[in-house]
């Protein structure tokens, strides 16, 4: 009897289907005996026992996104991991793309001449439109406030793995590693717990949920085959399952979407499968053979539910069109190439050509999908996956991990560093359309910060710190001015921006909340063309006040004259 070492992908292999017997071995053994084997050390690996050629038994399956064991790093920032930060980010892309010509517009910032100042004396002599300001005014001076105070909401004993505003933004969706799934009313500025449910059928953690798009339900996935749906309102003991059906004996649904009709569920599989569940005929639909290993992340491109997106552990995005989906053919409309490893997640802009990804490669990407990869594209792709040969999930990132230059074929529009993904599969969402124009990127990041970038510069603009192990998910408000965090130390912590009183900030303190960490830069903004310095600040304020001194006071003093 012996061994044997099946690799998943890099090898030419075609990914084994069906089941066998699994038999739990520890982590430690399989490491041991793996790590001397090139790929074996990323644990892309199929454990096969047998005495020959045939009788071949499956004994476990383990991959880069089984986060099912306790033995995986707890996510606590004894690491000291300092991501790296690109000081000058190469915005030639991004400087000729039309997403550029869009966030300006929505944020006025080609505005330069006209300071916030001087909207505000427009707004109060009634110079503006209406009266008042209008939305890309409004936008533009809410991209100047970026949270930078953070208060404590809840604390749980265990690990917290999701948290998401509903679309509306008076419910927020709570996942720990406990198995709760709890509710929160956040109307009109409240964060109260409003229930608390008890998820079915859980291995080891709930790993993904969201809202059905009426927030009448709510969705969420674990280690099983199933997707259960439960009620917002109703009774919290009535859970349906939907069953996936899969062909692998072990399975998990990493990642979770809806449709905007709210009729189907598109779900990402650690089989490496994409599967559309379809509500009203209570059925799968569609199972899609869609990547070489686990699919970590999927959304829909737009409100038309029309096009998808799948991020794998091949380090590929990739589109396609529902109306031509066939279960026997599975085509993708074409594949974005340029990260060096594995997707974490995936994230649209909502206009059906733009979307970010999130890779353990320690970087964000930008694509527009009508640019795909050439061939040369995905093949140097698979090429830096396959020579990967450390684990994000307990080992530190190696130095030769960490390559800037691009890729042949790389035809991402812009690529962001300066956060950490390592330990579990961490998201980076774009930041609200109503309040910022989608201005920029947020991310959680595994030293127990939320990173923001600005979208059209690549720079980091904010780093918020407040918690004590690696944040995991992060969820702005679609309307008001804050960003809640679920950290794996148990925390969910609300960030706003607010400017107060020294005295106030050391009483806040005293009471659990206050400012955020001292890496937070006061103040820090996107950079944009009004930037010019304290000088032309201070010129820009005198000529103003000057302004007004000519506009209010002179035609009073010349009255008197007469």
């Amino acid at each position: 009897p012996h061994l044997l070492f099946i690799y998943k992908h890099g090898s030419g292999l075609q990914r084994p289907v069906g089941g066998g017997e699994y038999r739990g071995l520890p982590s430690s053994a399989v490491r041991g005996s793996a790590l001397d084997t090139h790929r074996a050390a990323r644990g892309q690996v199929r454990l096969v026992h047998g005495s020959g050629a045939t009788g071949l038994q499956l004994v476990q399956s383990y991959s880069d996104s089984d986060e099912d064991s306790d033995g995986a790093w707890e996510g606590r920032l004894g690491d000291r991991y300092d991501p790296p930060v690109d000081i000058q980010p190469d915005t030639h892309e991004v400087d000729r793309s039309e997403i550029r010509t869009q966030i300006l517009l929505a944020t006025l910032v080609w505005l330069a001449v006209i300071c916030r100042l001087s909207l505000f004396v427009q707004r109060e002599q009634g110079r503006c439109q209406g009266s008042s300001f209008s939305h890309g005014e409004c936008s533009r001076i809410r991209t100047h406030f970026l949270p930078n105070y953070v208060s404590h909401k809840d604390t749980y004993q265990q690990k917290a793995f999701c948290g998401v505003y509903s679309e509306n933004g008076n419910m927020f969706l709570s996942a720990c590693q406990d198995q709760n799934i709890r509710l929160y009313d956040t109307t009109r500025g409240r964060f109260h717990l409003r229930r608390t449910v008890k998820a079915r059928d859980v291995g080891w953690s709930v790993l993904d949920v969201c809202f059905t798009p009426d927030t009448q339900h709510v969705l969420y996935s674990s280690w099983s085959d199933y997707i259960h749906l439960c009620s917002v309102d109703g009774d919290s003991e009535n859970h349906t399952a939907l069953d996936l059906n899969p062909d692998e004996r072990r399975f998990s649904v990493f990642s979770l979407a809806a449709s905007t009709d709210g009729k189907e569920i598109l779900g990402g599989a650690n089989d490496g499968c994409l599967y559309v569940f379809d509500l009203e005929q209570n059925k799968r639909t569609l199972k899609i053979d869609a990547h070489e290993d686990d699919v970590n992340a999927v959304a829909f491109a737009d409100s038309s539910s029309q096009l998808l997106f799948s991020g794998s552990d091949d380090a590929l995005c990739k589109v396609w069109d529902r109306r031509t989906l066939r279960e026997d053919r599975p085509q993708p409309v074409g594949q974005l190439a340029g990260h060096r490893d594995g997707i974490t997640f995936i994230h649209s802009k909502g206009d059906a050509r733009y979307l970010i990804s999130n890779s353990k490669d320690q970087s964000i990407k930008l694509w527009d999908v009508r640019k795909f990869s050439p061939k040369e594209g995905l093949a140097a792709s698979r090429l830096a996956v396959t020579q990967q040969n450390w684990d994000y999930r307990w080992q530190q990132v190696p130095q030769r991990a960490l390559k800037k230059h691009k890729l042949t074929g790389d035809t991402s529009v812009m690529t962001y560093r300066g956060h950490g993904v390592l330990h579990t599969l961490i998201r980076c969402r774009f930041s609200p359309e109503f309040s910022t124009g989608q201005r920029f990127i947020y991310s959680g990041c595994s030293t127990g910060k939320i990173i923001i970038y600005d979208v059209l510069t690549g720079r980091v603009v904010s780093r918020l710190t407040g918690h004590d192990a690696c944040v995991r998910d992060v969820s702005w408000h679609p309307y008001e001015d804050n960003i809640i965090s679920s950290s794996w130390d148990g925390a969910v912590r609300m960030w706003e921006h607010r400017q107060t009183h020294p005295l106030e900030e050391e009483r806040e303190r005293s009471r659990g909340g206050g400012r955020a960490g001292s890496d937070v830069a006061d103040g820090a903004r996107p950079a944009s063309p009004e930037d010019g310095g304290e000088d032309s600040k201070k010129l820009c304020y005198l000529l103003i006040q000057c302004w007004i001194f000519m506009i209010t006071i002179l035609p009073r003093l010349s009255s008197l004259g007469k």
